[in-house]
Parts: structure tokens; C-alpha cells; sequence
């Protein structure tokens, strides 16, 4: 049976750090070209005609306009977004030249090619294309909404038991539209205050929650083909801050780990950002690391935020929240265990920035060093030069 594209409904159905950063590139870096291709780290074993589906869903994808009512939505909720990207989005159209899709037996290769600030939308919703055309190709039946749903409020309640606050951060890895819009709507209905947003564009907009996000990993990565290594972080906070004048002040902490990240982030940084992100390594010993990089700084921590969005799930959020309650401030990005949970087994699948050439430059492999031991991502003579200009001993 054909592929139906109703899993993808609107434009802002992504992740809004997209958007974010799509903003920031559209002012500062017009003319960069940046490749991503896509990995299956759970070696995943992809159906006949696979890639001739994803393909048909891809050149669907064109027929998505923003709508008035989401430029408007935009505009009125986030108000750092310049008139001039919103009139801009106002025309964007994906364009299905820019991805490249093969399949070799079951193995399935994807690549992203083009403009920065047009490319740069394209990874959230493929990811989230990938996993539901996935089920829909070998006919898995997940569970019925009520269960879907039950398991939401059930981790809601667990949750605001324990005290802490929670986002949907699960566009990617996705069972399905369906399944997401119905755990949004199911956390949004509930009285309990521990749900405060969705990363998810569209489906903070049709619940009316706030949208979540600032940046991403790619963001640095950029900078460091740019600027080089020593610089990344430092040009990156720098352009980030000259783009948002201090909105969205969560700073993503682990692209060339976390050890570098604070001895660059100095008290300007420290002091203008209202907190920074967790994504890989422990995450105990993570807050143990910025509680003491704040108060090094002589600033309290429980003025400040940590954001968690490491593969979470309700007990790693309690051991979290035991360690940093009454030490700095805590919030939960959850993605596959709220999104995936329906009775199938998700998708272990990424795409990421591989290669990028700033204007004036030349192709250049990015990389990206993980604060999980041995879980670096890029070209591995890139990495070892990282390591050996950041000096990085493992």
C-alpha cells in the first residue's frame, strides 16, 4: 500500500531549535552549504522499496506552506524571530533535490546537501518519516490510543510526584504523527502543572503550550569549521548572544565536551545564560560539574537551570532529581519513552551534520566529541586533531 504523507501536516511540525537556529543562520551565514547524512546506530533492517516510499513522502513535503495563522502564532509567541525570516518562512518550501535517498539490500542511505538555512530543516521531520514509514512497511500494529494515552498520564502523575518539570523533546524518534499528537494532548488535558511545553512547533501551537528550544549541537559544529576548534564554542555563545540579545539562554554544554565548554564559558557567559543543556555522560556527575562551575563564578546555582534531554526515562529523572533538588534548577527534555512507547521497539536513528563549507571556505568534516567515552560522532582523523588542539586525553 502506498505511503500516505499525512504524517507530516504543517511546517512547524519539527523540533523549534530548527527554527531557532534556521534564524540565526538566515542573518549570519547566508551563503554556508552543509551536508548531513543519516545513521542507523540500531542497525535496523529497512523493507524492500523502502527508500522508493521515503522518497515519495519526501517530494510530498514540497506542498507544506506556512499558514497565516502560523505566522501570526509565530510572531506573537516568539518575538525575537525578525519580521524578515518570518515573511521568509512565509515562502520556504522543502525541496526534495536537496536529499538524496539509496537503499542497498535492507540498508538504507540517506544525504542532505545544500544551503544552510534551507537544509537545516530537513532533520527532524526525515527522522520522524523514517520511523513512521518504518512500522507502517512491515505492518506493526502499536497499542490502541487508550493504552497510549494511559502511559502518558500515568508518567505524568509519576513525575509530578517527584516535583519536577517536563517537556516533550520526541519529534524525532516518533512512533508516528498520530501517537504524538495524542501524548501531547493527553499531557496538555491533564490538570497537573509538571508538563510545561513541547519542542514540537506545530503541536505546541494547536495545544497552545509554549514551544521549547534554542540550539543544537550542528550550531558549534559550524563554528568550528569556520573559526576552528578553540574558537567554536566561544564564536558560538558570541553569535548566539548577537542574534537572541539574551533570549533563549540555554546553552547546549557537550560538543566538544563538557571540560572545554567551561573553560570557555566564561563570567560573561555564566552570568548572561539562564542555564545550559545536558545530552550525554552521566548526568549526576554533569550537575556536579556546573554546580561547581557556578559558584566558582560566585553566582548561586539555584539561579540557574540545567536541562536534561539524555535518553531519559522515569528512573534516571528520579536519581536527577534526588542529586540536584535544592542544589540548581532542573528541567526534563523527554523524547522516545514519551512518543515511542506504544508497544514497539523505537528506532535507534540519527542524522547529523557531516561535512560544512562557510562562505568563502572549503568542505570541511565536522565532528563532534561526546562527553560518553567512545561515543565520538565524524571523520576520525578530524577527531583526533580535536582532541590533540583541545587537549583531550580519554
Amino acid at each position: 500500500m502506498p505511503f500516505s504523507n499525512s504524517a507530516l501536516t504543517s511546517l512547524l511540525d519539527n523540533d523549534f531549535y530548527k527554527l531557532t537556529m534556521q534564524h540565526g543562520v538566515f542573518k549570519l551565514f547566508p551563503r554556508a552549504e552543509v551536508s548531513y547524512r543519516f545513521i542507523n546506530r540500531g542497525n535496523h533492517s529497512f523493507p524492500p522499496h523502502f527508500a522508493e516510499e521515503l522518497q515519495e513522502a519526501v517530494r510530498e513535503m514540497s506542498k507544506l506552506k506556512l499558514t497565516a495563522e502560523e505566522k501570526d502564532f509565530l510572531a506573537v509567541t516568539c518575538p525575537y524571530l525578525d519580521p524578515t525570516y518570518l515573511d521568509f518562512l512565509q515562502g520556504y518550501q522543502y525541496d526534495d533535490k536537496e536529499v538524496k535517498i539509496k537503499q542497498q539490500g535492507t540498508e538504507l542511505e540517506v544525504k542532505i546537501t545544500g544551503l544552510w538555512y534551507r537544509t537545516i530543516l530537513w532533520e527532524v521531520p526525515l527522522l520522524a518519516l523514517i520511523s513512521e514509514l518504518y512500522y507502517k512497511t512491515r505492518g506493526l500494529e502499536r497499542e490502541i490510543d487508550e493504552a497510549v494515552s494511559g502511559k502518558a498520564r500515568e508518567k505524568l502523575q509519576k513525575y509530578e510526584a517527584l516535583g519536577v518539570k517536563i517537556a516533550d523533546f520526541g519529534t524525532r524518534r516518533r512512533h508516528s504523527y498520530q501517537v504524538h499528537r495524542l501524548v501531547v494532548e493527553t499531557l496538555t488535558r491533564s490538570s497537573l502543572s509538571s508538563f510545561v511545553g513541547s519542542s514540537n512547533v506545530h503541536l505546541a501551537m494547536t495545544n497552545k503550550i509554549k514551544p521549547i528550544g534554542t540550539h543544537a549541537h550542528e550550531w558549534f559544529m559550524f563554528h568550528a569549521a569556520k573559526f576552528g576548534f578553540k574558537m567554536a564554542n566561544l564564536t558560538g555563545l558570541s553569535n548566539w548572544v548577537k542574534v537572541y540579545r539574551g533570549d533563549l539562554g540555554i546553552a547546549l554544554s557537550d560538543t566538544y565536551t563538557t571540560d572545554v565548554f567551561f573553560e570557555q564559558f566564561d563570567k560573561m557567559f555564566t552570568k548572561l545564560f539562564d542555564g545550559v543543556r545536558h545530552d550525554s555522560g552521566d548526568p549526576v556527575r554533569f550537575a556536579e560539574k556546573t554546580i561547581r562551575h557556578y559558584e566558582k563564578m560566585g553566582i548561586d546555582p539555584l539561579s540557574k537551570t540545567i536541562i536534561f534531554s539524555d535518553s531519559l526515562n522515569y528512573g534516571k529523572i528520579a536519581r536527577i532529581a534526588s542529586y540536584c533538588h535544592n542544589k540548581i534548577g532542573m528541567s526534563f527534555g523527554i523524547g522516545t519513552n514519551l512518543t515511542n512507547d506504544a508497544g514497539l521497539e523505537p528506532l535507534n536513528i540519527v542524522i547529523k551534520l557531516t561535512e560544512a563549507k562557510p562562505e568563502g571556505g572549503h568542505w570541511t568534516p565536522v565532528i563532534k566529541l561526546s562527553d560518553e567515552p567512545g561515543k565520538h560522532t565524524g571523520d576520525g582523523q578530524m577527531i583526533n586533531l580535536a582532541k590533540t588542539i583541545l587537549n583531550i586525553s580519554e
